[in-house]
C-alpha cells in the first residue's frame, strides 16, 4: 500500500465516537506491518486508540483479518420449554402471544413478553400462521 492511499482524512472514514471500519482498520494494521511505524504512531495517525490499533495488529497476526468478531447473545432461557409451550399451542392454537405468557407463568416460567415473543417468531410459531393453519384444518373437518 503506498503512502498515498493512506494520506486522507481518518475522519473520512469514521464517524467520531463509532464503531471503526474494516477499512480503517486495515489502514492502521498495514502502517504497523508493512510500513513498521509503531502502534502509537499508527494510532496518532489514524486518529484511533492505541489499545485498539494495538489489538487489532495481534487479531490480524494471529488470525490473518482485522474483521469485527460476529456479534451475538446468548442462548434464549425460553428455549428448554420448547416442548411445554408447543403443547399449549396445540392444546389453543388462537392463544395470544401474552395469553402463552400467562399460561407459561402459571405453570412456573415467567418470561417477558418480548421473549415470547421472539421465540414465537424464530419457530415460525406466530399466532396469524397458526389461526390460519387451523381454520384450513377446521374447514377440512366441516367439509367431510
Amino acid at each position: 500500500m503506498t503512502d498515498e492511499s493512506r494520506s486522507g482524512p481518518a475522519g473520512a472514514l469514521r464517524r467520531q465516537g463509532g464503531p471503526v471500519g474494516e477499512e480503517l482498520r486495515s489502514l492502521a494494521v498495514a502502517a504497523v506491518v508493512e510500513d513498521g511505524m509503531s502502534v502509537s504512531a499508527a494510532a496518532r495517525r489514524f486518529g484511533l486508540s492505541r489499545d485498539s490499533v494495538g489489538s487489532w495488529v495481534k487479531r490480524f497476526r494471529e488470525r490473518g483479518h482485522v474483521r469485527r468478531d460476529p456479534v451475538g447473545g446468548s442462548a434464549s432461557r425460553i428455549e428448554p420449554h420448547r416442548e411445554r409451550i408447543i403443547r399449549i399451542i396445540e392444546a389453543r392454537p388462537a392463544i395470544s402471544m401474552y395469553g402463552l405468557r400467562d399460561a407459561l407463568a402459571a405453570e412456573g416460567f415467567a418470561f417477558h413478553a418480548a421473549t415470547v415473543q421472539n421465540f414465537l417468531k424464530r419457530h415460525g410459531l406466530e399466532r396469524d400462521r397458526r389461526l390460519a393453519r387451523f381454520r384450513r384444518r377446521r374447514k377440512r373437518w366441516t367439509e367431510r
